[in-house]
């Protein structure tokens, strides 16, 4: 992906937009529904009014909270949802009203936004610095922690529509953990990926985010624009969800792969929001700060693609049904023509048959020489990943050795590779940097070694 000369646009912005405010929120609860709407200011010239809409579920009463127990929740989804809104014009000061953050909360929202906004900063040329890039100050009364005792004997699982999600969904369920699924303005992909797992639309939990336009036109009119930390509202929705459901235990399925640097030699990563940094930082976070009994962490996170690729191939019944690709995700398809597309052909080559992948695909994608770019970008032969959530080079090049192996590859640039031999240590690695329960680390053990 080739980056932008915006630094001067950077500068003209932050000179022209000195300040932004979150002024504050107001939600209710109607027709057994959590209804929020935030208010976000950009130096007195345009007012902000994204939403957030939980939609009505068994598996909560809305009614049986008060507005008091409900506020740190909202207003920390909150603090996630404004750095979609802050980077149209990137003022050096953010005033944040509703709540009072103290400086290790302030330090906490900093490092996200400057690690969550790599990629944006970076592929519009903009160079910043973590200690000065924003300054925060805040107002009003401190929101304390919800001390509420939470039961582990189900977990939360967003759901996405991908293999690493189905891998999670299916390993829990066939373990009887008592599964809820969970979604963020769920696609086609994911209501197929829980009806295929045995689910109906009554046993999950839907929350549905939706952007203010007035950001879209200053997008258009020219103001900053990219990638933010989807994963990072994902956490504080969950949080959210933990505590109305009373369940303990929220089950992500970020692999290890995620922490790899998207800019070898930097710390910027496409899925900064999905490392194990950014877990951990935010586990500790919610039991300081939000809520002290509930534990986040990935299911995954001990294993790389090329294992979850091998969990996936087991559960053929969604074949036909799931989806990774975003450029082709509001037509519901695989667009075979993006990096997300390639990696995930490539990763299943070793364990799915090359016919069935055809079928996936619409096309073997090793075929395609007009992939060559986006498969140097994958190999490493390219200086930077591709920003998507895809593996690291090691991986896709021990796929390949393993698969179909270089000699049919129509790439020119695969001639610039060697075979690999880290395919078997691949498969038998295990991470253990992860923060998953005793109980499921046995789950994804037992899964591995079956």
């Amino acid at each position: 992906m080739k980056t932008k000369t915006n630094s001067q646009l950077f500068y003209n912005l932050r000179n022209d937009n000195k300040f932004f405010t979150f002024e504050g929120y107001d939600f209710k609860i109607i027709d057994n529904c959590l209804e929020i709407i935030y208010s976000f200011n950009l130096a007195d010239k345009v007012n902000f009014n994204p939403k957030l809409r939980f939609l009505p579920s068994k598996h909560i009463n809305y009614n049986s909270f008060n507005k008091h127990s409900l506020n740190n929740f909202v207003f920390h989804m909150g603090m996630v949802e404004l750095i979609s809104y802050w980077k149209a014009a990137c003022p050096k000061k953010v005033i944040i009203k509703p709540s009072y953050l103290s400086s290790e909360q302030i330090e906490f929202w900093k490092k996200l936004y400057f690690h969550g906004l790599g990629e944006f900063f970076y592929l519009n040329g903009i160079s910043v610095e973590e200690n000065s890039f924003m300054y925060i100050t805040t107002h009003g009364k401190k929101l304390n922690p919800v001390a509420k005792e939470l039961s582990n004997n189900k977990v939360i699982v967003p759901v996405g529509g991908g293999k690493d999600s189905i891998v999670t969904l299916e390993l829990l369920k066939d373990k009887g953990m008592g599964v809820i699924p969970f979604f963020v303005n769920p696609r086609e992909a994911s209501w197929r990926t829980i009806e295929v797992a045995g689910f109906t639309k009554n046993d999950c939990i839907v929350v549905e985010r939706t952007i203010d336009k007035k950001l879209i036109d200053l997008n258009n009119k020219g103001y900053l624009n990219g990638h933010t930390p989807f994963s990072a509202m994902v956490a504080f929705t969950s949080a959210t969800v933990s505590f109305l459901t009373g369940i303990s235990n929220v089950a992500l399925s970020n692999e290890s792969s995620a922490n790899e640097s998207t800019v070898p030699g930097s710390m910027i990563n496409h899925q900064y929001s999905k490392s194990f940094e950014f877990e951990k930082d935010f586990h500790e976070y919610s039991k300081k700060f939000l809520l002290q009994d509930m534990h986040y962490f990935s299911f995954l996170r001990p294993i790389n693609e090329l294992q979850i690729a091998k969990l996936f191939s087991k559960f053929n019944q969604h074949f036909a049904t799931f989806r990774s690709c975003n450029v082709g995700s509001k037509k519901d398809v695989w667009c075979g023509k993006c990096p997300k597309c390639l990696f995930t052909y490539i990763l299943l080559g070793p364990f799915v048959d090359e016919k069935i992948l055809i079928e996936i695909f619409g096309a073997n994608m090793l075929k395609d020489n007009s992939l060559d770019s986006i498969f140097r970008e994958l190999t490493g032969i390219a200086e930077v990943k591709p920003f998507e959530c895809v593996g690291t080079p090691e991986e896709v090049i021990a796929a390949i050795s393993a698969g179909v192996g270089f000699d049919n590859i129509v790439y020119n640039s695969a001639r610039k590779l060697k075979e690999s031999d880290s395919f078997g240590k691949l498969l038998t690695g295990y991470n253990s940097e992860n923060l998953l329960p005793h109980n499921f680390d046995n789950i994804l053990k037992d899964a591995l070694n079956g």
